[in-house]
Order: C-alpha cells, then structure tokens, then sequence
C-alpha cells in the first residue's frame, strides 16, 4: 500500500552541496529516521532548522512577514 500523496502545496528548488553532505543525507535516508530519500531529509532537517530559529530569536518577526506573504492555503 503506497503513501497518500502529501495535503501540503510544496514548491521545487535546487541545492548545490559538498560530496560529504550529500553522503550524510543519504546515510541519513538509509536508516529512514528523516525521510526514504535525500530530498525528504533535506526538507525535513530545513524545515526543522527553521522551526528552531523561529523560537525565541531574531528571526521571529522575519518569518512572520515571510508567512504573511504566502498565499491562503498555499502554506
């Protein structure tokens, strides 16, 4: 039985990284902690990273305004 397909609109993007990187996200997506694949666990580890500097920091108001911008029901 397949995954139902993600309910959240999502937008593609290209990251360039080092060989060691991407060796870390594949060692990573082996062990399926952080996703199947190196783009889930990229998306995955950003996404928490952001979460992170969300909190209590600087860049709170900075990712309000940068939400506030995103489209109803595109977030």
């Amino acid at each position: 039985m397949g995954r139902t397909h993600n309910q959240t609109k999502t937008v593609t993007f290209t990251v360039s990284t080092t060989p060691v990187v991407r060796a870390c996200l594949e060692a990573l997506a082996g062990r399926g902690f952080f996703g199947k694949n190196v783009a889930e666990v990229a998306e995955r580890l950003i996404s928490e990273k952001l979460r992170e500097l969300e909190g209590p920091s600087d860049y709170a108001q900075m990712f309000a305004e940068a939400r506030a911008q995103v489209p109803i029901g595109e977030s």
